[in-house]
């Protein structure tokens, strides 16, 4: 990998990772299209280690406070509003790795497949504009219980099938337990914490041989863009959704989708590799 697909891939991760329209999608969609060779999901996840350094530092004081009231109610410290929080976060881990761990082969194999990706945008679209239309939106962060965080952490685990996005699932998953659109994706990126560093640092122990070398400084650019850029985006996001409906987000994957179901079934592009045209070289599209 070479610089410049390094930065562009630390661009595409960053913007996309926390906006609601799926990051391993653009990764996978942008190989294709470039000609360049598909990153794979352990890239993927060890480049959002950047994106979440970002989160770190933008909820920092809320992430400390909860994490510090947790621990107090462990040894028996009163329940408040940071505690709930903090074991909303903790059990609403739970379900994505659970089944991170049992589904860990198809997620990294079968479901990369293009198509898949192209039908979950529009499925997590349609579930997005369900939730932002008919869901009260009138809870706050301070309301948040340990029942939210199993019910929005299993739709964080309906994420780990590529084109849902962990954003546009959980921030549905949010609306529906009637939580406002700005709380909704603060508790996204709050729940996000726990699982994207054990998925990080899972993939960065798993393919070190592959990451450390020639790939180590395109990792390492990708990550450093991936958290500029992801900051700015989560700042963008939350100030987005205090005024605006989830509507724009809804019109581009579904646009998005259309695009990329034209390009396969054209042959432009082959479902399973970064650049794979069904022509005269008997490659099979369905490969």
């Amino acid at each position: 990998m070479g610089t410049l697909e390094a930065v562009v891939y630390g661009v595409v991760q960053g913007l996309t990772e926390w906006l609601p329209i799926s990051s391993t999608a653009h990764l996978r969609i942008v190989p294709a299209l470039m000609g360049w060779q598909d990153p794979g999901a352990g890239f993927t996840a060890v480049i959002q280690l950047g994106t979440l350094l970002a989160v770190l530092i933008y909820f920092a004081k809320d992430l400390g406070k909860a994490i510090a009231a947790w621990a107090k109610s462990l040894t028996g410290g009163p329940s408040t509003a940071d505690s709930r929080l903090g074991w909303a976060v903790f059990v609403g881990t739970i379900p994505i790795v659970v089944v991170g761990l049992l589904f860990q082969k198809a997620i990294k194999g079968s479901l990369r497949s293009l198509y898949v990706i192209a039908a979950m945008l529009i499925v997590i679209g349609v579930l997005m504009l369900i939730a932002d239309k008919f869901s009260p939106q009138r809870r706050k962060l301070e309301d948040v219980t340990w029942r939210d965080g199993i019910w929005v952490g299993l739709f964080q685990a309906i994420a780990l099938i590529p084109g849902s996005s962990r954003s546009g699932s959980t921030l549905s998953g949010g609306l529906f337990a009637g939580f406002d659109r700005a709380t909704a994706a603060r508790f996204s990126f709050l729940l996000s914490v726990p699982s994207v560093f054990a998925a990080g640092v899972k993939e960065l122990v798993d393919e070190r041989d592959h990451l450390i070398g020639p790939n180590l400084t395109p990792t390492l650019i990708a990550t450093a863009v991936s958290f500029v850029v992801g900051y700015a985006s989560i700042a963008f996001l939350i100030g987005y959704l205090q005024k605006r409906s989830t509507t724009v987000f809804v019109a581009y994957r579904f646009a998005l989708a259309l695009v990329l179901l034209g390009l396969l079934q054209s042959g432009r592009i082959g479902p399973m590799s970064g650049a794979e045209p069904a022509d005269t070289n008997h490659v099979s599209a369905t490969r």
